[in-house]
């Protein structure tokens, strides 16, 4: 069995070009994803489900046969996901990016580039360059 981390953000846009990406992979039989969203700030309380990017990736990704699992942690993006894909077992992660100039990696960092460098787990990323 194969277990995917798909993480997104607020970005419903990104999240459809992800999960249509992995959709459209063949991972065989027996592969679940699990959609984390990863909160910030969530003063109201809010959970996953609420959440429009969750939602567009869970429903494509179920429309293809595939297994689908929503689920939310709160803090800084980057280091969640990496111990959320350690702890749950995690065979690949699977995140959108957009472009940023360098200047705007340096200033305001980014989720993409800090998973990829600090995970000791495969990441597929997701070009979104045409949204």
């Amino acid at each position: 069995m194969t277990h995917i981390l798909l993480a997104v953000d607020d970005d419903e846009d990104r999240a459809r070009v992800s999960a249509e990406d992995l959709a459209e992979l063949k991972w065989g039989d027996g592969v679940t994803v699990t959609v984390l969203h990863v909160f910030t700030d969530n003063v109201e309380g809010a959970n996953v489900s609420q959440i429009g990017s969750a939602r567009e990736a869970r429903d494509i990704l179920e429309a293809s046969g595939i297994e689908v699992i929503l689920d939310e942690t709160s803090g800084s993006p980057a280091e969640e996901i990496i111990d959320y894909a350690g702890e749950e077992d995690i065979d690949i992660i699977c995140l959108a990016g957009r472009s940023r100039t360098p200047a705007g990696k340096a200033v305001f960092g980014s989720v993409s580039q800090s998973v990829m460098l600090d995970s000791d787990i495969p990441v597929l990323f997701c070009p979104t360059s045409d949204l």
